[in-house]
């Protein structure tokens, strides 16, 4: 009995069953993208507990249009927020910037009576010298960006009160309004459905099934390891009805909202430049290390300054956004918003130390805080259990990238 107990443990262990290659690629995708994958889980979580818990109103074609105006002056300053964290910065100026860019179009469409096209222009001038102005100091003379702009959110905000007297100004030209509350124009025959919002709706499908595919040759041709087939295939069918049914959504209401395209626009030019452009991995590189990125060539002082000329362009236009919903410049505009772009950045997977998000990410964790400010309201839960709300979900998006880098590490 003993000599057999004995033969038992000094024989060599089975070896583990080895997991299918392409088991394997599909963790290895998903472990990598954890942070992406679960702010795009999370959200369409939300989304579905909202349908459910108002009765379906969450996403009926109106409160789809109101979802994306109400919230496209936040996830444009979340576009810009998020490129000031990859870089390894902080902005706190914005909300007052947009006050401020906002009372300044006001000054000049209301009290000087200029065109609103030449008025938008140098409202997004004054944004980007604002910019301009902060990131001098903090690129070329080195004073903390945090410091910086909490200077200039004193600032603008103080500018904003003296610009506008302690009072609103109002109202502005139609067409400048309807940079925030219009919609494409119909165009064609008469349908059930909006045309040029079908049209745009079909050519977004096809972009993105073919940068799938693109996507998919390239990995091939470098010997990559790729998903399997079949949930590839499954991937780019989720994708294809999650665009049709957005597509019918919108165009069966009054079509794509004037904001989308902005928003689109920035989706697209930032997210190449972060991804392709020379600029866009300078900016990665100096959030990730920004003395291995010096010692490389890598001109910091100009790529920060540029991070924070953009920062302020995008604040003007978030500014004019809000003031044409508003239909007025007033003092107490962009209040919080700073929060705001901020939280919608660390939830869609910005890191505390920079070098890590996307433009897309920005956009994910903008919609996640945008869908739970309109699901709530809609249950009828009060502003203050809202604001408890969302700190949790903030609290638990930087608590998993912590645990999630801490998994990695390991």
């Amino acid at each position: 009995m003993t000599t057999s107990t004995t033969l038992r443990k000094d024989s060599p262990a089975e070896p583990p069953p080895a997991r299918p290659a392409a088991l394997t690629a599909l963790l290895d995708s998903m472990r990598s993208n954890m942070r992406q994958y679960g702010m795009l889980v999370a959200l369409l979580f939300i989304v579905v507990l909202f349908q459910i818990w108002t009765d379906g109103t969450l996403l009926l074609p109106n409160n789809v249009s109101n979802l994306i105006q109400q919230n496209g002056y936040i996830l444009i300053l979340a576009i810009g927020m998020m490129i000031v964290i990859i870089a390894g910065h902080i902005d706190l100026s914005v909300g007052s910037l947009v006050a401020f860019v906002g009372a300044m179009s006001a000054v000049m469409m209301v009290k000087h009576d200029m065109p609103w096209v030449p008025a938008l222009v140098l409202s997004l001038l004054i944004g980007a010298v604002a910019g301009a102005w902060q990131g001098f100091f903090i690129a070329y003379v080195g004073i903390p960006s945090f410091i910086v702009t909490l200077a200039g959110m004193l600032l603008f905000r103080g500018l904003t009160q003296i610009v506008l007297e302690g009072q609103s100004l109002a109202p502005f030209p139609e067409g400048f309004q309807n940079i925030a509350k219009g919609f494409i124009p119909e165009m064609g025959p008469y349908t059930q459905y909006h045309n040029p919002t079908l049209l745009l709706g079909l050519l977004a499908l096809v972009v993105l099934i073919l940068r799938e595919v693109r996507d998919r040759k390239r990995q091939l041709a470098y010997e990559l390891e790729v998903v399997p087939t079949g949930l590839w295939v499954t991937k780019c069918v989720a994708i294809a009805a999650a665009v049709i049914a957005f597509t019918l959504t919108l165009a069966s209401f009054h079509g794509v909202p004037v904001v989308m395209l902005i928003m689109c626009a920035l989706l697209i030019g930032l997210g190449y430049v972060m991804r392709n452009a020379v600029v866009g991995r300078h900016v990665y590189a100096l959030g990730g290390n920004k003395a291995a990125a010096k010692l490389s060539g890598v001109k910091d002082k100009r790529v920060i300054f540029l991070v924070f000329v953009n920062m302020g362009l995008l604040a003007a236009l978030a500014g004019c956004v809000y003031a044409a919903r508003l239909n007025a410049g007033t003092p107490q505009a962009g209040l919080n918003f700073e929060l705001e772009a901020i939280a919608a950045s660390f939830i869609g997977g910005a890191s505390m130390s920079g070098g890590v998000g996307t433009v897309m990410g920005a956009v994910i964790g903008g919609l996640v805080l945008g869908v739970l400010n309109n699901g709530m309201s809609l249950v009828g839960i009060g502003t203050d259990y809202q604001q408890v709300i969302k700190g949790l979900v903030l609290l638990a998006a930087v608590g998993f990238d912590i645990w999630n880098k801490r998994k990695a590490g390991r």
